[in-house]
Order: C-alpha cells, then sequence, then structure tokens
C-alpha cells in the first residue's frame, strides 16, 4: 500500500496523471501490542530464584527488587547512582527519557535487598577493580566496574531460566509487571504514569488495556450469568 501511494503521488507531483487516487488512502494501523506481564506468582518465583550471600547473588537479588519495586527502565537502573538512593526515606531518584528524572518510593523488599548489597556486595565487587573507576553506581559488574545494559538483561535472562520462566522475559518486564500490578490493586493511572516516568498518560493508558482483559476473563470464570 505505502509503494502504491508513493507511485501516485510521484506521477501526480511529475504530472503523469491529473489526479492522485491514491491520496485519500490512509494505511491500516497495526494491531496495538499489549504490554506482556506476568502474574504476581511468576514474579515472586523469579525473585525467589536467586539466593546465595556472595557479591553477585546479593547483586543480582538487589538488581531484581529494585527492577520490579520501582518500575525503572534497565537504562535507569544501571545509571542510578549511590546517593540517588534514600533508604531511611525508601525512594529513589530515577532519571529517565529526556532528561526527565522522578522520584518513586521504595518498597520494603527493595530496600531490604538494597541495603544488603550495599553493605555486604558491592564493596567486594569495588575492591576488584583494576583501574579506578570514578563513577558511583549502585550495580557494579564482576570485575567491579559498572554493570551496563546488557549486563543486567543478561542476568535476568539467567535468572529467568532457574524460575523456568525462560522466553518469557524480556528487560522490560518487571516494568511491565509493576504497571500492571498498581493497576490491579486500584492504583489511579495518573499516578502509575507519574511512577513510570511517561510524558503522556496515553502511553501509560495501554496498561488499563490489559487490566480490562483480566477483569473479562474473571468476570468470565467466576460470573453465574456470564456463561450459558
Amino acid at each position: 500500500m505505502s509503494a502504491v501511494r508513493g507511485l501516485h503521488r510521484f506521477a501526480a507531483r511529475e504530472r503523469l496523471t491529473d489526479a492522485d487516487p491514491a491520496g485519500a488512502v490512509r494505511p491500516p494501523a497495526p494491531p496495538r501490542r499489549l504490554p506482556r506481564a506476568l502474574d504476581v506468582a511468576d514474579v515472586l518465583r523469579l525473585l525467589s530464584s536467586v539466593d546465595g550471600t556472595d557479591p553477585l547473588a546479593l547483586r543480582d537479588r538487589a538488581l531484581l527488587e529494585f527492577l520490579y519495586g520501582t518500575g525503572a527502565r534497565i537504562s535507569e537502573a544501571v545509571g542510578c547512582v549511590v546517593d540517588e538512593v534514600d533508604l531511611d526515606d525508601a525512594s529513589v531518584l530515577l532519571r529517565g527519557k529526556g532528561g526527565r528524572s522522578r522520584l518513586v518510593p521504595l518498597g520494603s523488599h527493595a530496600c531490604s535487598s538494597l541495603r544488603d548489597y550495599l553493605h555486604r556486595g558491592r564493596p567486594q565487587l569495588l575492591a576488584r577493580q583494576r583501574r579506578g573507576d570514578r563513577t558511583h553506581t549502585i550495580f557494579r559488574n564482576a570485575r567491579g566496574g559498572t554493570l551496563s545494559r546488557q549486563g543486567a538483561w543478561a542476568i535476568l535472562r539467567d535468572v529467568a531460566g532457574r524460575a523456568g520462566l525462560d522466553g518469557r522475559v524480556s528487560p522490560h518486564t518487571l516494568r511491565h509487571c509493576y504497571a500492571t500490578h498498581l493497576l490491579d490493586g486500584g492504583a489511579d493511572v495518573r499516578v502509575v504514569q507519574e511512577l513510570l516516568g511517561h510524558a503522556s498518560v496515553t502511553t501509560t493508558a495501554v496498561y488499563t488495556l490489559v487490566t480490562v482483559d483480566r477483569l473479562r476473563e474473571v468476570y468470565a470464570v467466576s460470573h453465574p450469568r456470564a456463561r450459558d
């Protein structure tokens, strides 16, 4: 359709035809892809798949709790520095797209995991640095440097495999879960918009479609007059 419209537009511009018959034709909008979120039980299984007290295990648990507890993008998580987390106030400053920043609350599980990692895991990772890395990012790789987005994705993929969720988890999955579970719990879509750092509520509204679908499923299964 795009090629046909382009051909007619070109022919009309070059005066090869008197009119552009395809000018009013609009291509169909592609189907809107709904975010893919795990249910709460699957998220808990994912989080519980990280155990151990070595520095990398402490880091991995803190990273997953951080992602699910804040709805942060992976780029926001790996770019977050120590001074932007206030465990006493249970909040974190996230720096998102377009230079926009937002203050997001931290749940008790995320705070606990971060505290363990910052006190017992991160110092050991920093001690492995071959060269002085002056960045103060929270999450570090096995050599003590700043954890990359690719490194964070590899951690998530590895833990998902151990949890039996291989193929169902992407870099954005925990962010989708965060938004969907908040809305399922009764959060206002405007509040979720602020927490996610969306510039427009239209972007956030796609999660309400997921929630409505779930409500329909529950209704169909539970209501005595929903089925023949």
